[in-house]
């Protein structure tokens, strides 16, 4: 029996082929940590463009090889209309001014990782710049599906889940 999946560009991706253009979203994971460093290898491996953001020229990279993705150090062009921000480590002293230059970017989607438990340390630092409540609501705090995820890996995977539902228009989700 034959099954013909000429209708169906899902059956065609899952057969290896690239995303459609349009699909094509740039991941900048912010502040090089372990997370960043999982979240933007298994982005590439899922078909997002991956970008490290890493303001401090004296950080290492995370974990990541150098080379394996493009590493800025300040909020620019690589910030358009495709790009989903994931800020990695909620305890950096360049939370605001970041986040800040990111709200006034064109960026789509724009996350911090934290506990739900706990209130963004990245509220009072946008407050503090004087950025207004409406741009602060922007950012998303908890991210990633609750899957209980503990461990860098499973935190990436989980991030990346919910993205990729959104990138889908699934609603998969961000809820807790």
């Amino acid at each position: 029996m034959s099954h013909s999946h000429d209708e169906d560009p899902a059956c065609a991706a899952a057969h290896g082929e690239a995303l459609p253009e349009e699909a094509r979203r740039t991941l900048v994971a912010v502040f090089a940590s372990s997370v960043a460093n999982h979240l933007l290898r298994f982005g590439a491996e899922l078909g997002f463009r991956p970008i490290l953001l890493e303001p401090d020229p004296d950080r290492g990279l995370g974990g990541l090889p150098a080379g394996s993705v493009p590493v800025v150090r300040e909020v620019g062009d690589h910030l358009d209309g495709t790009a989903d921000v994931v800020v990695t480590d909620h305890h950096r002293a360049e939370i605001g001014p970041i986040l800040r230059d990111v709200l006034g970017s064109p960026a789509r989607w724009i996350g911090v990782m934290g506990s739900p438990r706990h209130p963004g340390p990245h509220v009072r630092a946008l407050t503090e710049l004087g950025v207004p409540p409406e741009e602060i609501a922007r950012v998303h705090r908890p991210i990633g599906l609750n899957i209980g995820s503990r461990t860098p890996p499973e935190i990436a995977v989980a991030t990346l889940a919910g993205l990729i539902a959104d990138r889908n228009g699934r609603p998969g989700g961000f809820a807790h």
